[in-house]
């Protein structure tokens, strides 16, 4: 570590706006499709196929950076991938057909799964364990904030202007965070002790019991989540006749509550553990595909309903990242995060494709298909609560024989799955 003093408070923020800029580089899209789809004459249930092509390549860095990123200082590295990320998002505002749109998104997902993978290791670095599901919450609370903020002036901006305006916005947005990312945050070079890179084989990426249960639970999450959350937007436009303007609102009232939801959901795992609340997530989570997609009820805004989505998908989200974070050893954390992330991608890509197979267009306009896309997210998300409680678990027993007595009855630590950097 460097000598450089940032308080948690500070590193919070400046992950968190790297989050921002990382998650409303994707999440724009989604809500972006029937505007671009117009734009470049692309059929809208083919808007989960440029979806699929980022969270595709994202699972090939994620893969890739599993064999090296801990190798680098987390905070340089974290500025070249971001860097990464401004120019292709960029790109994307300059697409002009299908293929080179989807060059750019690929593009794009190479880069932001990595920038994903180093924000969270630098947050379970440097935030101890008993504020990590806090410090967890408010991070992932930059989702909220892209969709209270960001994807309604996305969406205004490509009324303004055109659909390529907010990529060309985003980028620039991405440039301020790589400053700051440059000058603020401390140098992390902790993982590079020699003592730390012996302690823990980079072998348990692919045979450790807790971290294969870890990527069950990832994969398993994203591919629920991401069966739906790309068609959302062309559902409720064109199933349930909403105009943009309500689109808009759907994710400025949704976003809201779930930015306080995350941060009380980080308090609530750091009190009752990931389990509980990741399995409350996912009962919440089926409650509302059954009401939105399948027996919408008479006389409920649509608003509270998809708000309500928003809410349960944060409350699982914080509960299995932050369990998460406790499976890895320092040594090996970046590395870790990548290759999870690279699961996290290839769920949400299968998910995401899936759906495009699934759904078709109707001579209508509609969305056909929808109520099978719903049964097959609920009945994976039915799992989640027996991943859940298996992951934490076998994380518990570890951590219980983390301090074993060594030869002269001093205390020898095994592996270090809390936060912090060897002095």
């Amino acid at each position: 570590m460097s000598t450089r003093v940032i308080s948690e408070r500070a590193i919070i923020f400046l992950i968190g706006a790297v989050q921002f800029v990382n998650i409303l580089d994707f999440v724009m899209v989604m809500p972006l499709g029937p505007s671009f789809a117009a734009g470049l004459g692309i059929a809208t249930s083919h808007i989960g196929t440029i979806g699929a092509v980022y969270t595709a390549a994202g699972c090939v860095a994620g893969v890739a950076g599993s064999y090296f990123l801990d190798r680098f200082d987390r905070r340089k590295a974290l500025a070249v991938v971001m860097l990464g990320l401004v120019v292709s998002t960029a790109a994307g505002g300059f697409a002009t057909g299908l293929t080179s749109l989807l060059v750019a998104r690929a593009t794009a997902g190479l880069f932001g799964g990595p920038a994903t993978s180093l924000a969270l290791a630098i947050i379970a670095d440097l935030i101890p364990v008993e504020r990590r599901g806090r410090a967890m919450g408010s991070v992932m609370g930059a989702f909220s904030v892209a969709s209270v903020v960001g994807v309604p002036m996305a969406l205004k901006m490509a009324r303004w202007g055109d659909w390529r305006l907010p990529f060309l916005v985003v980028a620039g947005m991405g440039l301020l965070v790589v400053a700051g990312a440059i000058f603020f945050l401390p140098s992390m070079r902790g993982h590079l002790e020699r003592e730390q890179t012996h302690v823990v084989s980079v072998r348990t990426l692919f045979t450790r019991t807790d971290v294969l249960t870890s990527y069950a639970l990832t994969g398993v999450l994203n591919a629920a989540g991401f069966l739906i959350i790309p068609n959302i937007a062309s559902y409720v436009q064109h199933n349930l006749g909403y105009p943009p303007d309500e689109l808009e609102l759907i994710y400025f009232v949704g976003g809201l509550v779930s930015f306080v939801t995350l941060r009380l959901a980080g308090k609530a795992v750091d009190s009752l553990g990931s389990f509980r609340v990741g399995s409350a997530g996912a009962v919440m989570f089926i409650g509302v595909l059954y009401l939105a997609f399948i027996h919408l009820p008479a006389g409920v805004p649509l608003v509270v309903i998809f708000s309500c989505f928003f809410l349960a998908n944060g409350v699982r989200n914080v509960a299995y990242s932050t369990l998460n974070s406790r499976v890895p050893e320092l040594a090996i954390r970046a590395r870790f995060m990548s290759f999870q992330s690279a699961v996290q991608h290839l769920g949400a890509a299968a998910g995401a494709f899936l759906s495009s197979q699934l759904l078709t267009d109707l001579p209508s306009g509609q969305l056909g298909g929808m109520d099978r896309v719903v049964l097959l997210s609920m009945g994976l998300t039915l799992t989640l609560p027996g991943l859940f409680f298996w992951v934490e678990r076998q994380v518990q027993a570890r951590d219980r024989a983390l301090v074993t007595p060594g030869p002269a009855g001093v205390a020898v630590t095994l592996g270090a799955g809390g936060g912090g950097t060897p002095p």
